[in-house]
């Protein structure tokens, strides 16, 4: 089954950006909506955004989220496209639907970084959230052959370029604290049988990104390993996670991206974490409130991750899973940036304020 796709915008920030902690998550190969079910993000704009209750939702300090743990609110962007989305249409007297985009502008959503100078993108992050007193959330995404070459496809034109753009990455970290995920789609989408890419050359640039992210002191790394729907025996996945790095990371990010329930990402998470020694994972859960697509016709529907209709926001971001393996719920994939040009939506990664607005109406919290 595949994943959901959005292809990810290259972020130039302000310079007047504050500075902050960050959260980076590394996706692994595939853009997050192309073959895998990963999305990817990179959207920056939204000026003035309401920061409610959902905006001090926070990650553990301790894994898992366990009762009595510290916790470190995640960074709500005040100028993201559903904050800016909910002052326009309060200036034009959509109050009611500005409401229900509050609940995506609210929350913490992770920065997906892609493209030229990650090293400016992620300090400017990092920083601003640090000035705040709190966590980043990024997305490395820029592995060569990205997505497969599916509607989120491009990345780095060689390994070389690949490892200086990791390093740019990593140097932009410096010692501030971030949650990373490394290049959603890029494990799975190798297992699955994606014939652009050579594997042993994919894993090995995974591991390079993982190892070297991973040496700077504050920053949590988790490699990306598709969802329970696209890969459903969690065995298939383990050699190559292993060969990737996982075992240098923090763990691995599941269904980013994707639809897949908190109940069936756990179950998935718990077997592969015994699978790779007990590794931990966090899950995206931005639109998977009323879980997978099923079409009418499966057979005439072939992308049922790409823009799915009926979907919903699903669990808030937060560290305080009761799970001991289970990191946090994080909102990896931004609600409301398309998958790609399908069911009439724009390119991947572009907002797409009608969807947005349905995501956020069928949110039962």
């Amino acid at each position: 089954m595949p994943r959901s796709r959005t292809t990810p915008r290259s972020i130039t920030l302000p310079k007047w950006l504050p500075r902050g902690l960050v959260v980076v998550l590394l996706v692994g190969g595939c853009c997050v909506g192309a073959l895998g079910g990963g999305n990817v993000r990179t959207t920056r704009a939204s000026a003035g955004t309401s920061t409610g209750a959902d905006a001090d939702v926070g990650v553990g300090k301790q894994a898992g989220g366990a009762k009595g743990a510290a916790v470190e609110p995640l960074w709500v962007d005040p100028r993201s496209s559903a904050a800016r989305q909910a002052l326009e249409w309060r200036a034009v007297g959509r109050g009611a639907d500005a409401a229900l985009m509050d609940r995506i502008a609210s929350r913490p959503q992770a920065e997906w970084v892609t493209g030229a100078s990650p090293r400016a993108t992620v300090q400017a992050v990092t920083t601003t959230a640090a000035r705040a007193g709190r966590t980043a959330v990024l997305v490395a995404y820029d592995v060569p052959g990205r997505d497969c070459g599916q509607y989120s496809g491009g990345g780095a034109l060689t390994a070389s370029n690949y490892r200086t753009w990791v390093d740019e990455f990593a140097a932009g970290l410096g010692d501030r604290s971030a949650y990373v995920i490394v290049e959603p789609d890029a494990v799975a989408q190798v297992v699955a049988g994606c014939a652009q890419v050579v594997a042993k050359d994919r894993y090995a640039l995974l591991a390079y990104a993982v190892e070297r992210i991973k040496r700077q002191p504050h920053a949590r790394v988790y490699l990306d390993a598709g969802n329970s729907g696209w890969i459903p025996e969690p065995a298939r996945l383990v050699e190559a996670l292993r060969a990737a790095g996982v075992g240098q990371a923090d763990g691995f990010a599941l269904n980013v991206s994707n639809f897949q329930t908190d109940q069936a990402s756990s179950a998935y998470g718990d077997a592969l974490s015994k699978a790779l020694g007990g590794k931990h994972y966090v899950v995206d859960t931005s639109r998977n409130g009323n879980g997978p697509y099923t079409s009418t016709d499966p057979a005439a529907d072939a992308e049922s991750w790409c823009n799915p209709p009926g979907r919903a926001l699903g669990t808030p971001p937060t560290t305080v899973t009761g799970h001991p393996r289970l990191d946090a719920h994080l909102w990896i994939k931004r609600p409301g940036e398309s998958d790609g040009t399908c069911r009439g939506g724009p390119a991947a990664g572009q907002w797409w304020p009608s969807y947005a607005l349905e995501l956020a109406r069928n949110a039962r919290q």
